[in-house]
């Protein structure tokens, strides 16, 4: 449900129960920052967006523009909520690694150690041979269940029912022929990130969900980050997509109620959390500062395999990807794109930097038609790392 990451080869609530972090006060580069976001909405016509930013001494500032609801004439702000898609796939990398440093699993480990004696496993592609480190590298060889024939259909099918049972959204991909021998290649695919949540629960005998909210977001102190698993999530910004989307979902993919016209729940561990840019961009500064876990992780996070010949120096690791030499050093971080949303999450390692942001429509972004994202990403690491090293 999410595109590849935008992995780049070209060179992402009100008052109350989610109540967001103080923000910094005004200054020159939040204003500089506020004047990118105006001039892409302008020129870009998305309804609205958020960006926020975390320098190396932790200070946070975070801008909105445009409108949270179009109809309902709600302004975007700095604490509106949107779907962070597969952002969520860093979450699932620093949880593993948390749970092979306490012995519950490892990497190395085959995916049948947890999974074998399910009956429909032994007709997944690479079924005797895939490692758990595989399906965080997406190196297994699996196919992508999302771009199965029929899955939009299957998938929204899959929604109507409660709770979600991603076994049968993995069951897409069965008795297909896998892409490559397992450890061989790259090929990005969400059905790893589902049996990577499935192998987590089957270790530990824990929900994934309330693993990474004790071991990972309660600690750092993301208050407006929850489980996107319900279409009723509270400080959720309309998200609007295209007419002719893949998934049939009206342009306007919330009801008046503000309930999603879908499911989000399918997406389960491929992302699955509801965030807002300040949240994305203090869990990014925090993981890729090495802050997250007790153990020396970072190493291990940014182990990453070549994603294609053609991009040098573009490499995922666990649950992350990695570009090396671009202009401003090394950056790390994800993209998420879901009907109607898209974010963006990068962290400039030579810069201790970390800029995310939020876009509550998918328009020209999930039929690429749009450059919206690697140009805002672009213009947002123009402005703020001149800005902070004036």
């Amino acid at each position: 449900m999410k595109r590849a990451l935008a992995i780049a080869i070209a060179l992402l609530l009100p008052a109350g129960a989610f109540a967001q972090q103080t923000l910094a006060g005004p200054s020159e580069l939040k204003n500089a920052i506020q004047d990118v976001l105006e001039a892409f909405h302008e020129d870009y016509g998305f309804p609205g967006a958020t960006v926020a930013v975390v320098n190396r001494t932790g200070d946070i500032d975070t801008v909105a523009v445009g409108m949270a609801d179009v109809e309902a004439n709600t302004p975007m702000r700095p604490e509106s909520r949107m779907l962070a898609a597969s952002i969520g796939k860093t979450v699932w990398g620093a949880l593993t690694l948390s749970l092979e440093a306490d012995g519950s699993l490892d990497r190395s480990d085959l995916v049948s150690v947890y999974l074998g004696s399910q009956p429909w496993f032994a007709h997944l592609p690479n079924a005797d041979t895939m490692t758990v480190g595989q399906l965080l590298t997406h190196t297994s060889g699996l196919p992508d269940h999302v771009h199965m024939d029929g899955a939009a259909e299957a998938l929204i099918a899959l929604g109507e029912t409660s709770p979600f049972d991603p076994a049968k959204a993995v069951a897409l991909v069965l008795d297909a022929p896998p892409l490559f021998e397992a450890g061989t290649a790259w090929a990005y695919t969400d059905t790893g990130y589902l049996l990577l949540g499935l192998v987590i629960e089957a270790a530990t005998g824990e929900s994934v969900f309330s693993l990474a909210q004790d071991r990972l977001l309660a600690p750092v102190g993301l208050r407006s980050t929850t489980p996107s698993d319900a279409p009723e999530l509270e400080g959720l910004a309309v998200g609007y997509t295209t007419p002719d989307n893949p998934f049939g979902l009206p342009v306007r993919t919330m009801d008046e109620t503000g309930k999603l016209t879908w499911n989000p729940a399918i997406e389960w561990t491929g992302g699955g959390f509801a965030s807002t840019s300040a949240d994305l961009a203090l869990w990014g500064n925090a993981l890729f500062t090495g802050r997250v876990l007790p153990s020396d992780y970072l190493p291990d996070l940014r182990d990453g395999v070549s994603v294609h010949a053609d991009a040098p120096g573009v490499f995922y690791g666990s649950g992350v990807a990695i570009y090396q030499g671009t202009p401003y050093g090394t950056v790390l971080g994800h993209g998420g794109w879901i009907p109607g949303y898209v974010s963006s999450l990068r962290h400039y390692a030579d810069h201790d930097l970390t800029i995310a942001f939020q876009i509550n429509s998918d328009v020209g972004v999930v039929d690429d038609s749009t450059d919206l994202v690697p140009a805002l990403e672009a213009a947002l690491a123009e402005v703020v790392l001149g800005t902070a090293s004036q």
